[in-house]
């Protein structure tokens, strides 16, 4: 099976004055389709920096990242941009929504962006499978923090992507919504994505099919 994600000998370091930070120290890994893998570690071991490189949002200092057989890294932005819009969808702990946009329009955007017209019918089944059909025409400012969050993986889900990227998606939110969110993502997984998640959370873990470590940038198991 070909994996849906790769990084190989990602490398990425930062500088500040005479100083530089490794945040990845040559970290390989492979998601494949259907599985999710955690990834977890203390705070400063890498993991958001991981999860930007290999959603093209940062570049590696060496190594790459490969997502549905195409390389992310290491090329224009604009290409970058393209490939994360069409195979990637990016949860944040913060969602990414924008403000002055609804539910719908988050969603419809989302589809646009890759060049669709999305059909009403295609938007409402989203936001139906993340249970917010009575707040599609909600503002982001009028959606409670669980609202938010599965807002947000609608809008993560809006191109059916073949690889999804989570930054600590659980992190604010009570137990029934993060269990809702999981159960959600394992459902994306049961249809053939790869999910990779950043968390500290536990119940993250056991939702998970294999957990990576990281600790000062470089894998432990």
């Amino acid at each position: 099976m070909t994996p849906a994600l790769e990084a190989r000998e990602l490398f990425r370091f930062f500088r500040s004055a005479d100083e530089e930070t490794l945040a990845l120290r040559g970290v390989s890994l492979a998601v494949d389709p259907g599985e999710i893998v955690a990834v977890t570690g203390p705070s400063g071991s890498g993991k958001s920096t991981l999860l930007s490189c290999l959603a093209g949002l940062d570049e590696p200092a060496g190594g790459s990242a490969w997502v549905a057989g195409e390389r992310m890294s290491h090329r224009p932005e604009a290409e970058r941009a393209a490939l994360r819009a069409r195979s990637v969808g990016v949860l944040f702990q913060s969602a990414n929504l924008f403000g002055h946009l609804s539910v719908t329009g988050n969603v419809r955007l989302a589809q646009q962006i890759v060049g669709g017209t999305p059909a009403s019918d295609g938007t409402a089944e989203i936001i139906e499978r993340v249970g917010l059909t009575a707040r599609a025409h909600a503002l982001p400012s009028q959606l409670s923090g669980g609202e938010n969050a599965r807002a947000g993986l609608a809008v993560a889900l809006a191109n059916n992507p073949p690889v999804i990227l989570a930054d600590e998606p659980t992190g604010e939110l009570d137990g029934s919504t993060e269990n809702r969110l999981l159960d959600l993502l394992r459902s994306r997984a049961d249809s053939g994505a790869a999910v990779l998640v950043v968390t500290h959370s536990p119940d993250v873990v056991r939702h998970a099919d294999r957990v990576i470590e990281l600790q000062d940038g470089r894998m432990l198991s």
